[in-house]
């Protein structure tokens, strides 16, 4: 199997619950190595749900948990001899709100995943100067590393948060609204680091701003909550290619959504 096809997601009627109560209705769908795919919708339709399913984020809320299948190429991260915390090695999260380890320096945050792992002292420098380098970090803090990663701003602090996640080298990059509390200057910085880690990794972005949506993403999946049964739970409604999502969306509830009727 070709790497890019190795790092892409596969579900295969994922169904997350929250006890007896299914969130979502089945989820099947695939997000692309070496592309941008956003889940947009209006809030409680499942979109964090659905991601935090892929790297198994899930199943740590007390009751909840998955049916179906997410496949990383041809695994399923959810079989048996799969270990939760070696699927979150391989697929980073980054988080709505930036979440820095507080007690640590700018440098020991990048280096922490690192040094659990007991990589030698001389590859921690290295990592870390090119991770920070890839979330476009670098020359901003070059001269300051063993400061707190507190003194910086909240976009600053997001890409450090990047930083940490891509120095483990992961294969999928997630999400979960990361702009979301940032100012446009800083959300713009993000949407380009995202731009060229694309052409390494697989990345998947929840977010509520379709304007972003439609600047950096190659495919957009579409959910809405659904009302016609008993106990409204999230669908996704629609998928494709970004540009024909915003331009020629072929289901109604997307049409409204987009043209902001609802939501």
């Amino acid at each position: 199997m070709a790497k890019n096809e190795a790092n892409s997601i596969h579900l295969q009627d994922l169904k997350p619950f929250y006890g007896s109560f299914q969130a979502v209705a089945p989820v099947n769908t695939t997000f692309a190595s070496r592309a941008i795919t956003a889940m947009i919708g209006p809030s409680g339709c499942g979109k964090s749900t659905v991601i935090r399913c892929i790297n198994r984020l899930h199943e740590n809320i007390p009751g909840a948990r998955v049916e179906g299948k997410v496949l990383l190429g041809e695994q399923n991260l959810y079989g048996r001899e799969m270990e939760p915390q070696a699927v979150r090695r391989r697929i980073g999260m980054v988080f709505q709100q930036p979440n820095p380890l507080r007690m640590l320096s700018i440098e020991q945050n990048v280096a922490i995943g690192l040094k659990l792992e007991g990589r030698p002292k001389k590859e921690l420098a290295e990592r870390v100067e090119a991770s920070l380098r890839r979330a476009a970090l670098w020359d901003e803090v070059k001269d300051k590393l063993r400061e707190s990663s507190l003194a910086l701003s909240g976009g600053q602090q997001q890409r450090l948060c990047i930083a940490r996640t891509i120095a483990l080298e992961p294969e999928v990059i997630l999400l979960d609204e990361p702009c979301a509390a940032l100012d446009p200057i800083s959300t713009l910085k993000i949407e380009d680091l995202l731009l060229e880690l694309k052409q390494q990794y697989t990345v998947v972005i929840v977010t509520h701003n379709m304007q972003q949506a439609a600047r950096i993403s190659d495919r957009t999946l579409v959910f809405m909550v659904d009302t016609s049964v008993a106990r409204p739970r999230g669908l996704m409604v629609e998928e494709g290619e970004t540009l024909q999502i915003f331009t020629a969306p072929q289901d109604l509830r997307t049409q409204d959504y987009i043209s902001g009727r609802v939501g």
